[in-house]
């Protein structure tokens, strides 16, 4: 499973011109599904993501985390973090979950958030979004759980 996790001031999400989702100050999760992922994968995202200390705290620039702040989070699910790009110009999306099974583990992944009591906004799964975000710093991290980067 990866993620890209951007520090935002703000996100709004529609579908067909409709708002499905919105957040002020937190963080916006970009998560694409591996093919392999399992239960170990959610559970490692789930008690990493809400953790990183990636807002300032008046003396550093990373020093607490959106729970502390009291911020924010929205996840987005996005198959394409899983594209390879290593051969020709197209990507190939070969490594990412089909669609009908990723679903599930996304909805997992929701559950598992709430779960741990965290509140979680998300956008609409396999549609195509538009998503306005407020950038905060920039600062973006990314997270996979199999640790490849």
């Amino acid at each position: 499973m990866r993620a890209i996790i951007q520090r935002v001031k703000e996100v709004k999400v529609e579908v067909d011109g409709e708002a499905v989702g919105s957040i002020g100050k937190g963080i916006l999760v970009f998560v694409g599904i591996g093919k392999n992922d399992t239960d170990k994968d959610i559970e490692y995202m789930v008690n990493k993501i809400p953790g990183l200390r990636i807002f300032p705290d008046g003396n550093t620039e990373t020093a607490i985390s959106v729970t502390e702040i009291g911020g924010d989070i929205m996840v987005v699910s996005q198959f394409t973090l899983f594209g390879d790009l290593r051969k020709g110009k197209r990507p190939s999306f070969s490594d990412a979950m089909p669609p009908a099974h990723a679903k599930e583990v996304f909805e997992r992944l929701l559950g598992a958030f709430k779960q741990a009591d965290i509140a979680v906004k998300t956008g609409v799964f396999q549609a195509m979004m538009d998503i306005s975000l407020v950038n905060d710093g920039p600062y973006t991290v990314l997270l996979d759980s199999a640790k490849v980067f």
